[in-house]
């Protein structure tokens, strides 16, 4: 069979911005659906913050591969054992939150990428080619390609070796966690701050340098998400499941209320 394409990977690697849908509550197999009816290029399944079992994501991950938007997991930044098991069931990504250093980024990548581009180890017949992979060093060579891997910056730290982290082969995007990030400068929730306005062009800069894509999390309002998106953030976290859940309900309860 052949791979099943990455969607975010071809828009990003297009030049497009690939879109994100954060999930952290909803648990069904019809939220791939609905995301990619309601125009996702990405699931982001968040396993660092939602209470999320590895088969519980791996679910999500099958349920988004049938339906075509590119399924990728957050695992937390020590649990890099969750993300193979997740690419080995479904996941076309994963993001590690916390990268600092490029020690770290290389870690990461090895972890992820099958030899000779890293150390993953070979599970069989996977799901990105519908259990019917071809030759095993084909079938690798494919999902290596077909993997997005992605280090988020949410430090001062990370944002002073922004470079070296795009630089680290292997890496596809570097993703600022805003919210994280502002708190690590002293300036938590000022998303429009001056230095985390440095922070952004630093990093935008290193991907551009190196051909990779910035990506932005946290960033949500019109003036600052727009902003950020100009300068070249591509990769982009659009909210999550709890926060779309929340505005639309609340719109709707008062329209209803409205009406009386």
């Amino acid at each position: 069979m052949p791979i099943i394409a990455n969607h975010a990977l071809a828009r990003l690697r297009a030049g497009q911005t690939a879109i994100g849908f954060g999930v952290s509550h909803l648990r069904t197999v019809a939220t791939a659906q609905m995301a990619r009816t309601a125009g996702y290029d990405w699931l982001f399944i968040d396993m660092e913050h939602g209470a999320f079992s590895v088969n519980e994501g791996a679910q999500l991950c099958l349920a988004s591969l049938a339906v075509g938007i590119a399924p990728i997991c957050r695992v937390c930044s020590d649990a890099l054992d969750e993300g193979t098991r997740l690419l080995d069931n479904g996941a076309q990504g994963i993001v590690v939150p916390h990268v600092d250093t490029a020690a770290q980024a290389r870690r990461v990548a090895d972890a992820f990428r099958y030899p000779p581009a890293g150390t993953r180890s070979w599970g069989g017949g996977i799901a990105q080619f519908a259990f019917a992979p071809p030759a095993t060093a084909e079938a690798q060579a494919q999902v290596n390609a077909e993997t997005l891997v992605c280090c988020m910056i949410e430090t001062a730290e990370a944002v002073a070796n922004a470079e070296a982290i795009a630089a680290t082969p292997g890496v596809d995007t570097l993703l600022i966690g805003t919210s994280d990030l502002s708190a690590d400068m002293g300036i938590s929730g000022q998303i429009g701050h001056e230095r985390v306005q440095a922070a952004y062009k630093a990093v935008i800069e290193a991907c551009k340098k190196h051909g990779k894509q910035a990506g932005m999390g946290g960033v949500y309002d019109e003036v600052w998400a727009k902003t950020y998106m100009q300068w070249g953030a591509r990769f982009v976290l659009a909210g999550s499941d709890g926060l779309f859940i929340m505005q639309a309900a609340t719109a709707r309860a008062t329209f209803m209320r409205g009406l009386v």
